[in-house]
């Protein structure tokens, strides 16, 4: 990746991974992994979700009915990528943000968590995350940009084999790119590798 005066703030290395931020459509980057964020009915829905859901096409929606019961909360199933350029797609379910004193800080770390654990089952190099739970779902910006970072920077401490050597967050509008940026270069001045 070429860099800019604008790619300040939107790049790390966490524990030999690349993490960056990055504006874009999730539906379009050549990656081994794509996180959607998914609903606990795994049913589709709008925004990343219906996206994902139309790139791919219909063999995920029916991968999706053939081997899960839906998805908790905090967790994440694995599908083929179908019709779009990932090879796979994880469904994350995030929560939905009901004021913050109802665990939706590890519910959505945990979210973030199983996704990489589903990435590294599958021998997945690289991810690319939506910001779970930071549309419908209310999730404020600023809070689920750190609580998202430092859940994938935890994970890649405690793997230090077998993790994703490229960590992507493909985000969508000016104010989320600026929470996510606004947090990891918190994350940058209180972290050395």
């Amino acid at each position: 990746m070429e860099h800019t005066d604008d790619d300040r703030g939107t790049e790390a290395r966490w524990h030999g991974t690349r993490v960056r931020l990055m504006a874009g459509d999730i539906t379009q980057v050549s990656v081994d992994v794509i996180v959607n964020a998914a609903n606990s009915a795994l049913a589709g829905g709008g925004g990343v979700d219906g996206a994902i859901h139309a790139a791919a096409g219909p063999s995920v929606m029916a991968e999706l009915r053939e081997r899960y019961d839906g998805c908790p909360t905090g967790s994440a199933v694995s599908t083929g990528g179908g019709d779009q350029p990932a090879r796979w797609i994880v469904h994350a379910v995030g929560p939905i943000w009901r004021g913050g004193d109802a665990g939706e800080a590890d519910s959505l770390a945990g979210a973030y968590a199983a996704s990489l654990d589903r990435a590294a089952e599958i021998g997945a190099n690289s991810v690319a995350f939506s910001a779970l739970s930071c549309g419908v779902y209310g999730y404020p910006l600023e809070q689920a940009a750190e609580v998202s970072l430092r859940a994938v920077q935890a994970w890649l401490s405690t793997h230090p084999d077998g993790h994703p050597e490229d960590i992507m967050w493909v985000l969508r509008g000016t104010p989320v790119m600026a929470a996510f940026r606004g947090a990891l270069a918190a994350l940058q001045e209180g972290t050395a590798e």
